[in-house]
């Protein structure tokens, strides 16, 4: 686990009381702080086999990182718009397989990439080639929408 506030030695404690009460041994998580740069931050992700997407917000920017990283990322898909970004992503990813509405099937998507999972620079080339990383599409459909609302108001004001 890696964010800022676990640069606070007591919150890293109650966090590991906290596994550890569910089973989960010290020994097997590692926290980490704030790192010092962003080329830091990313090298992190060479320490991750297998990103869980948080719940019931799902990440973004980390989702997007840990992805271009080589880093395959489970999600569990909820309900609200918060909860549906890890799915958005992962579709637009062509990785839509590593999303689920349900927790039991979470686990096991996860366990299974972590006994096997992709190569990080296949990993990588796959979202490279995927509409998650087309800039030129977002943009020609954000231009598309923006031409559409405007053809609207038009239509609306009669010029």
């Amino acid at each position: 686990m890696k964010a800022r506030q676990l640069a606070d030695p007591a919150t890293g404690e109650r966090l590991r009381q906290q596994f550890e009460s569910h089973g989960v041994a010290a020994t097997r998580i590692e926290f980490a702080a704030r790192t010092q740069s962003y080329h830091d931050h990313m090298a992190c992700y060479g320490k991750v086999d297998v990103a869980l997407d948080s719940f019931p917000y799902n990440g973004a920017t980390t989702t997007c990182e840990a992805l271009w990283m080589g880093t395959p990322v489970v999600t569990l898909a909820g309900e609200r718009s918060v909860a549906r970004y890890g799915l958005s992503l992962l579709h637009a990813a062509n990785c839509a397989g590593w999303a689920t509405h349900d927790p039991d099937e979470f686990v096991a998507i996860a366990a299974g990439l972590a006994g096997s999972r992709p190569a990080r620079a296949a990993l990588r080339a796959r979202i490279a080639k995927s509409p998650l990383t087309d800039a030129r599409a977002v943009a020609a459909g954000l231009e598309d929408a923006f031409h559409a609302m405007w053809r609207g108001w038009c239509d609306r004001v009669k010029l």
